[in-house]
Parts: C-alpha cells; structure tokens; sequence
C-alpha cells in the first residue's frame, strides 16, 4: 500500500491546543462516567427490567468488556486512519449507543446496546488519548495535560454517583443515558476546528482483527467463568471449560501478535519495566473504584433503604477526595517518581475498602461508609494520575495510539474483572449464610456478602501495592521501541 501522510512535527505549539484539551478531557469524562454512573441506577434498572442478581453485573461487564477488547484496535485503526476522523467516528458510534441504551426495553435489550455503547468508547478514548500526546511535547506541558487527563477520570467515576442520585430519582434511570446526546453532539460539532489531523507515518496499513477477536473473546469468557461460578460450581465441568478457554484464547492472542507484522500490542512494549508496570498497576486499579462503587451502592439502596438520590448526594466526599488525591498525584508524582505515589494510591484504596468491612445491618451513612470513602477517594486520583502518565513515558509518536489503547485496555479489564470478583464473593457468602442460618434474615445475609465482598476489594488493593513496589521505577534499560527512533528525553517523573 501506499505511504500514509503524517502530520509534520510542529515547530511552534498549537495555539489551540488548550481547547483541544478541555474537548478531549469532556468526552473522556463523558466515557468514564457512563462507565460508572450506571451503578447508581443499578437497583431500579434490576426491578424494571427483571434482572437476575448475577446478571444484573452485565450492565457493567457487557460495556466493560467491548471497551477492553477493541481498545487496541481502535487505537491503531486512530494511527493509520487519522486520528481526528477517527475521533469523530467514535463520538458518532457512542451517542447512539447511548440513545438504544436509554430506549432498551428488556434486560437482553439493554446489555446488548451497553456492548455497543463499549465499541463506541473502545474507538474514541485511545484516539483522545493519542490526539493529547502528538498535541503536547514530552515533558512537564505533557505531564500537566495527562495529569488533567487522569483528574477528570478519577473525578469521573466517583461523581458518577452525585450526578446519577438526582438523575434516577428526578426523570429515571433512562436519562443517565440520555443525558451523554447533547454531549456527544457539541463534541463532534467542535472536532473539526479545535482538533488537528494526524496519523503515524507508516508503509502500508494492517489492523489485526483477529488480535482483537481473539482477547475479546478469552476476557468474555474470564468474566463469564467468575460470574456463573457460585451457581455451577468452580469446580464444575462449565467453569473449568470456561477457564479453559479463556486461557486458549489468551495464548492464541499472544501467537497472533508473535506472528503478525503489525500487532495490535508489539512484544516489544513489555520490555519496559515501567511500561509493564504502569499496565500492571491499571489493571489492578480498574477492579477497585468499580468494585467497591458496586457493593456499595447495592448496600446502601437494598440494606440501609437510601433512595438513589439520597445515596449520590451522601458520596460527595468521593469525588471531592478524588479530585484532591489527583491534584496531589500530578505534582508530586513529577518530584517522587511512579513508585511511592502509585504505592500510597493502593494503600489508601486498602484501608478504605478495610473501613467499609465493618458496614452493619442497621449501619449509618457516618458510621458506616464516610470514613471509607474518605479514605478510598484519594487513593483513586493518586492511583489514576500516576499509572496513566507512566503508561505513556517515553513512548514515540508511532505508537501513542496503542499505548493509550493498552493502558485503558488493562483499565476496563480491571473494572469487568472487579465488578465480576465482588459479585461472585457477595452472592457466595450470602447463599452460604442463608444455608447455614435457615430462617435468617435476608438483609443480614446481604449484609454478609457485602462485607465479604469489601474484602476482596481490600485484598485486591494490596495486589496493588506490591505490583507498584515491584515493578514501577526507572526502567533498566531503554525500551527498544525507542532505540529504533530518535531518544526522546526522559519525563521527569520517570525515577
């Protein structure tokens, strides 16, 4: 095929590269919150729909998941076809998607239109994140806009509960989708002013669906295997066939991307210790803030009676945490390096999640969650911040897109796996005490689920910490990506 053009470098740097930005950062929010602001509508959705209390996971894991998978492809499908053009198609896909989920008329009906949702998000955040790094020149302008970057996302999937509280109670829950259209549509009348066009600079063009197929598949069939494990048995042919073929699935992606000549995920990007790293600790991270989000708002609506409102206007401490913890993150993670801010991130998730262990039966809001939370939020922004900005250091222009696309790919895997994990803990625990208690109250054997299940997200954190004091740090050796290229300095949070 014919060489594709690329954007000349910029000698000066583009005066509207702010706007760009805050156009970016919206859409970014827009995804992030979608992605979360379903939680709080999880109970209404549950009654009106008829879900199952295992299926009910799916409105989260369907999005999830295609998100996940195809976010590799969408990133590289931005660096061959323009990264504009492809933005703008993304944006499209998404607020339609957001129109069938807000129509959907059965539970089949809205799962289906969230995995569509997913595809739509899968095509444009790592196309944003790519348009931010070949608009900001490595170094401390980069760092500032991936840490605004980072903030809204963490910002994102906390207030997710303060704007969905009024959402649901106010015009129900239908409009937490409707509400992305007006968004969508401002975004993708302004494209085509405040965002250049650009695309890597490469010989002929190759997409590798088969890489997506193929990962796509093995993380549907992980989470399907968690999900359906406390009703067939872990030990049952289904769940062990499952794993089986996740696990294929898996090595069958790593052969494809082996054999390939332009993968989805070049092999060579985990020679990167901090590449490694900052994807390892995103993973982790992802299965946190929607884990936890999940438990808690399942306890606080079915257990302690709160209204949806009354529960999203009570988590303001959140989201304010969140924001400060990603504040914080930005500079200090310039000063200290990777490694102590992501370390103090998970930890302070860790005590959170601890707190939240102790929820009772006839609990309170200050008694029983703020402190969590208080705790938690931070642990979130400094988390967030540091494993996105690690993810892209040192990366070259060529490969920003997939970069982006695998950190947001171990991002949304962490959140399928999570929400998977605490649903299968929960449910365990509460058939579990309801066997050996008969006669037992029903909200009691909630209560013991959900307590449960707030130590698997505690347990998860601390994963969390000891992958962030292994594997972050300044890498021993350059990442052969850029031996190929020109060396571009090293960021200074890179220690």
């Amino acid at each position: 095929m014919t060489r594709t053009d690329a954007s000349s470098p910029q000698t000066e740097p583009d005066p509207r590269r702010w706007l760009a930005l805050a156009l970016l950062c919206g859409a970014f929010f827009m995804v992030i919150l979608d992605a979360a602001i379903v939680t709080v509508a999880l109970p209404s959705i549950e009654d009106d729909l008829s879900f199952s209390a295992q299926g009910l996971q799916w409105v989260v894991s369907a999005y999830a998941l295609t998100f996940a998978g195809l976010l590799l492809l969408g990133g590289r499908a931005a660096d061959l076809l323009g990264r504009r053009r492809v933005f703008m198609v993304g944006i499209v896909l998404f607020t339609l998607a957001s129109l069938l989920c807000g129509l959907a008329w059965s539970d089949q009906a809205l799962i289906g239109a969230r995995a569509f949702q997913g595809i739509g998000a899968a095509i444009m955040t790592p196309t944003a994140l790519s348009i931010i790094t070949n608009t900001f020149e490595e170094g401390a302008e980069r760092n500032k806009a991936l840490g605004i970057w980072g903030a809204l996302g963490g910002v994102g999937a906390t207030t997710a509960w303060l704007i969905g509280g009024p959402i649901v109670d106010g015009l129900g829950w239908a409009w937490i989708f409707f509400i992305n259209i007006p968004v969508g549509l401002a975004a993708l009348a302004l494209s085509p002013f405040l965002l250049q066009e650009s695309r890597a600079t490469l010989a002929r063009r190759s997409y590798d669906p088969a890489g997506a197929l193929t990962i796509t598949g093995a993380l549907v069939l992980l989470v399907y295997a968690i999900v359906e494990a406390p009703d067939k048995g872990w030990a049952s042919a289904q769940t062990i066939g499952l794993l089986a073929g996740s696990a294929a699935l898996l090595a069958a992606f790593v052969l494809v991307e082996w054999r390939h000549s332009a993968p989805l995920v070049p092999l060579r990007f985990f020679r990167s210790r901090t590449t490694v790293g900052a994807n390892a600790v995103m993973l982790v991270f992802g299965t946190l803030p929607y884990g936890l989000g999940y438990v808690l708002t399942l306890y606080a609506q079915q257990v302690l009676g709160y209204s949806a409102i009354k529960f999203g206007l009570t988590s303001l401490v959140f989201p304010v945490m969140a924001a400060i913890g990603s504040v914080l993150g930005q500079s200090i993670v310039l000063r200290a390096g990777f490694r102590p801010v992501a370390t103090a991130g998970m930890a302070l998730m860790g005590g959170g999640a601890l707190l939240l262990t102790q929820v009772s039966v006839d609990g309170s809001y200050f008694g029983d969650i703020f402190f969590g939370l208080l705790i938690f939020g931070p642990g979130v922004g400094l988390a967030f911040v540091t494993a996105s900005i690690a993810a892209l250091a040192g990366v070259p222009e060529r490969d920003s897109g997939v970069a982006s696309g695998l950190s947001n790919t171990a991002f949304q895997v962490g959140a399928a796996l999570g929400v998977a994990i605490v649903t299968t803990v929960a449910v365990t625990r509460t058939d579990d005490y309801l066997a050996a208690n008969t006669g037992a109250n029903r909200l009691v054997a909630l209560t013991e689920g959900f307590q449960s299940a707030f130590l698997a997200v505690a347990i998860l954190a601390g994963i969390g910490v000891a992958l962030a004091i292994l594997l972050l740090g300044r890498p021993r050796s350059l990442p052969q990506e850029q031996l190929e290229l020109e060396p571009a300095p090293a960021p200074a949070g890179d220690r």
